[in-house]
């Protein structure tokens, strides 16, 4: 028996007319109900269509008989054989029907002509409806000698009122099978799409959720870090001067309450953006706060020099540079804000320092930091599994751009970032 796969958890009726909506319900109950008792089914046709064969044989053949005279328990057994089979019409038709076309040709060679012959019809929409195209071969095998038997029986009619319109109308029920079949198939291939798209939405809005996790991520550690980073060194510069210069203790005070004041406020743009609440005042300035740009390098680097490490900008730019996106500016400066930070947390040596070279033109524009430190104890924690080296390598990517990071033969550390212009290819 043939099984079909749907969504039974599911209403698709909904938006449909009350009367729609229950006959659609209505069916669904008796197809569900079907496919966990068939048999149940089953035996209700058959008992029915074997009482109107019985009924039929009380009495009625005789009105379509080419001979009355055939005794009446042949007419009984006939028609019993016609009708019974249909318990196994599902599970056997073949054989249900083999059965059924012998008790047929028993039924037209004796002239007996009973209408529950055209029971077969029956089988042949089952057959239509759950095997194979090539399976209707056998039906028409076997219900065309019944019929052939009778027309040499019994000649006083033509062939063209026995076997043709019996023929055709065997053709039309197994079309209507057929027929049938495609719009069920067609249904469930319409179930089965909306399935996947739903597994497809759901799908792409965990991925849009794990990006989302994985930039926010990445912001919060460049945020976080460098001005962390930062304000370790002004406090351990502080720590030192206190003794010996109280001035520039009190300045290195100053500059960790501007360091820690600019990542609270660059918190708070992050954070407000994450704001369940679309309508807080808050969220949407903080949704509108513009993001560093090649013009914060400076400030940048600023912070930097006064956490204690010397730092040089080179800038060199073509006289009509092509101008870069938001995204590109953001880009270049988290790599040299991770970098100058990665230099402040590892580069070990005597007075380690850092140059940020920026080369920028029509084609490409080219970032190089590099450091002094003696590559001692830094190296290896620089290509450790934090969050820095693959946040600047998942920057880099979104734009085609590329990412080189290693130690410099004559000592120290180097990012070097190169990204093409928009209308340049990569």
């Amino acid at each position: 028996m043939e099984t079909t796969t749907g969504a039974p958890d599911q209403d698709w009726s909904a938006g449909a007319p009350p009367l729609s909506r229950y006959i659609q319900r209505t069916v669904r109950w008796a197809r569900d109900f079907d496919l966990r008792r068939p048999w149940v089914w089953d035996l209700l046709v058959t008992l029915f269509w074997t009482g109107a064969a019985l009924t039929d044989a009380a009495g009625g053949w005789r009105t379509t008989a080419r001979d009355p005279d055939v005794p009446v328990w042949l007419v009984v057994t006939t028609s019993l054989a016609l009708s019974v089979p249909l318990f196994w019409r599902r599970r056997r038709p073949l054989t249900a029907l083999g059965v059924m076309a012998a008790a047929a040709a028993v039924g037209y060679g004796s002239g007996a002509f009973l209408q529950a012959a055209y029971l077969q019809m029956i089988l042949v929409f089952d057959i239509a409806l759950r095997l194979p195209p090539r399976t209707l071969v056998w039906p028409l095998a076997l219900a065309l000698p019944p019929l052939v038997i009778g027309a040499v029986r019994f000649p006083k009619e033509s062939w063209d009122q026995l076997i043709v319109p019996t023929m055709w109308a065997y053709a039309m029920v197994a079309l209507l099978g057929i027929a049938v079949r495609a719009r069920r198939d067609h249904n469930a291939a319409l179930v089965e799409r909306a399935h996947r798209l739903e597994v497809e939405r759901d799908q792409q809005a965990r991925l849009a959720t794990v990006a989302e996790r994985t930039r926010i991520a990445r912001e919060m550690h460049d945020i976080i870090g460098h001005n962390l980073s930062v304000i370790t060194g002004l406090a351990d510069g502080g720590a030192y001067a206190a003794a010996k210069s109280p001035e520039r203790a009190a300045q290195a005070l100053t500059a960790i309450g501007d360091t820690s004041r600019q990542a609270l406020a660059e918190l708070r743009r992050l954070l407000g953006v994450l704001s369940a609440d679309s309508d807080d005042v808050d969220a949407s300035e903080a949704d509108r706060a513009p993001q560093p740009t090649l013009a914060d390098l400076d400030a940048l680097v600023d912070g930097v020099r006064a956490a204690g490490l010397p730092v040089r900008l080179d800038v060199h730019a073509a006289p009509e540079p092509l101008p870069l996106s938001a995204g590109r500016q953001l880009t270049v400066y988290r790599v040299v804000q991770e970098a100058l930070t990665n230099t402040l947390k590892h580069a070990r040596g005597a007075a380690p320092s850092a140059e940020v070279v920026l080369t920028y033109n029509r084609q490409a524009l080219d970032v190089r930091v590099t450091d002094t430190g003696d590559g001692t104890g830094g190296d290896g924690e620089r290509t450790g599994g934090g969050q820095g080296l693959s946040g600047m390598r998942e920057r880099t990517a979104l734009y085609d751009g590329t990412l080189e990071t290693g130690p410099l033969p004559t000592g120290g550390w180097q990012v070097r970032l190169r990204l093409a212009l928009e209308d340049t290819p990569s």
